[in-house]
């Protein structure tokens, strides 16, 4: 039996920090059962350098990661997504596109690191901690979701 992959789209106004954490980190902790992507209402066009920096410290596979338009997913012959999360309010709150098979929804609400201000470290601490959230999110919903529970 051919073990389904389930397509999973995060999105974030800008694309550049919590989306791209979500998409590093699902992708290194669903053991294949997801396939994971990320997207912005209105994409940064970059990764934020301090979103690489720790994804490429935590061990993460960062080749991949760009910043891109919800609208690279939104069309008929895009990836069809079982599922789109949300990881701000900006986006969550923006009208979003008609998605393809009309997946299901979350929203997971991070702060957004790339506004906080204050020195080297005490960025580097606050993108941690963020970073931290949501890998503690995406945890429980693959316990949840491998344990037969419901969706996010």
């Amino acid at each position: 039996m051919t073990a389904t992959v389930t397509n999973v789209l995060f999105i974030c106004t800008g694309n550049s920090c919590r989306s791209i954490m979500a998409e590093a980190i699902l992708t290194r902790l669903s053991g294949g059962r997801y396939c994971a992507y990320s997207a912005g209402s209105h994409p940064a066009g970059l990764v934020n350098p301090n979103t690489l920096e720790l994804l490429a410290a935590k061990g993460h596979d960062i080749a991949g990661l760009s910043s891109k338009s919800w609208d690279n997913f939104a069309s008929p012959d895009g990836v069809k997504m079982e599922l789109i999360i949300t990881v701000c309010d900006n986006a969550a709150g923006e009208i979003c596109p008609v998605w393809p098979g009309h997946p299901a929804n979350a929203h997971w609400p991070f702060p957004d690191p790339a506004v906080f201000r204050g020195t080297v470290e005490e960025i580097r601490t606050h993108y941690a901690e963020v970073y931290e959230r949501i890998d503690t999110r995406i945890k429980k919903f693959l316990d949840a979701t491998e344990d037969g529970g419901a969706r996010g």
